[in-house]
């Protein structure tokens, strides 16, 4: 079949994907319909490296994605050919004491779509866990079905805040995972959330299209302190950090009312600098999250349902023979893009 490869750094071919995908009674096998470019794939096409995780061989593109069904293992019962279906892209060992603990996404060895040597869905078809590939409901499309796993990012953030009705919420980022996490906080409870970022355009797309309860500030153009102030005197109940920028990990306290939460989303690209002191002087509770789980199933019921809608954030469309100008595109972080979809 065609896949997406990345050989190397900076190098991104059409390929016939030969590697034979083992399937077993618990597998399912897809017919890939549309995938998400996340920055994670950009980050492996542009700096060859996330981290510790480093391309050293060939591997396809792709983790965010929807599909059908075409064949289903003979133990598979919630599902059957012909399915619309999306897909959770880690996949843990069942047996490490994180998965055991209820813990999956922290198993060290969790084998996650396009992450070094792990292949992505950047392809025609994939074989798949059917424990971790969830039925879409008739009036969730595929491009939403393909967005469930950045939303999920979001439902696990707003899940690990705790919020309670009518908190006040301030979001650094307005990319795809701080908007989803905007969203998710307001559908869990918040009464107003700021959502801020130095993209005009992007903030803009916001707010056409979402609720006037999300409050755009371009932080380039207007004061985020006078912002805060107006809406809570003593600070904001909760940050999420999404932007991954030094800068905002090093005075995002502020902002925060005492004994107010910050959630950590982004990932800078070096360690940064934190005031450990100001945090202590007002008690902030600092939580982290990785990725998440057990969070498709929220994910799909609150597209369907109409609680949030996801598909004002897709913003271009890319034919899948037109892969490799839809990765240089995103590449170039359009002011205009948020969300860029391959139609396979």
């Amino acid at each position: 079949m065609q896949a997406l490869v990345l050989k190397e750094r900076d190098k991104i071919v059409f390929e016939d994907f030969a590697e034979q995908e083992s399937f077993t009674p618990d597998d399912v096998r897809i017919a890939i319909k549309d995938v998400g470019i996340c920055g994670s794939d950009l980050h492996y096409y542009k700096h060859g490296r996330i981290g510790d995780y480093v391309v050293e061989r060939p591997m396809v593109l792709g983790h965010e994605a929807s599909g059908v069904l075409l064949e289903v293992g003979s133990r598979v019962k919630h599902l059957k050919a012909g399915d619309r279906v999306c897909m959770e892209p880690g996949i843990p060992s069942p047996g490490s004491p994180s998965t055991l603990a209820g813990l999956y996404n922290l198993d060290p060895a969790v084998r996650f779509w396009a992450t070094p040597p792990v292949h992505g869905c950047m392809r025609e078809t994939v074989v798949h866990p059917a424990a971790f590939t969830f039925k879409l409901p008739e009036n969730v499309s595929y491009e939403e079905g393909a967005l469930v796993e950045p939303l999920a990012i979001g439902v696990y953030s707003a899940n690990t805040a705790t919020i309670q009705p009518g908190d006040t919420a301030l979001v650094f980022g307005a990319g795809t995972i701080g908007i989803v996490t905007a969203l998710s906080a307001l559908a869990s409870g918040c009464s107003k959330v700021i959502l801020t970022d130095i993209k005009e355009r992007k903030l803009q797309i916001v707010k056409a299209n979402f609720s006037d309860n999300i409050i755009c500030v371009n932080s380039a153009k207007e004061s985020l302190d006078d912002v805060v102030s107006s809406l809570a005197s003593e600070g904001v109940d909760i940050v999420f950090e999404a932007s991954g920028s030094p800068a905002v990990i090093g005075s995002f306290v502020r902002y925060l009312r005492p004994n107010g939460r910050a959630v950590m989303i982004g990932m800078p690209p070096a360690p940064a600098p934190f005031d450990l002191v100001a945090a202590q002087w007002k008690e902030i509770k600092i939580l982290n999250i990785f990725r998440y789980r057990n969070m498709y199933p929220r994910a799909i019921k609150m597209i369907s349902s109409g609680t949030l809608k996801v598909r004002p954030l897709i913003t271009h469309y890319f034919d899948f023979v037109d892969a490799i100008k839809a990765m240089d595109f995103a590449a170039t972080m359009p002011a205009d893009a948020i969300k860029v979809m391959v139609r396979m």
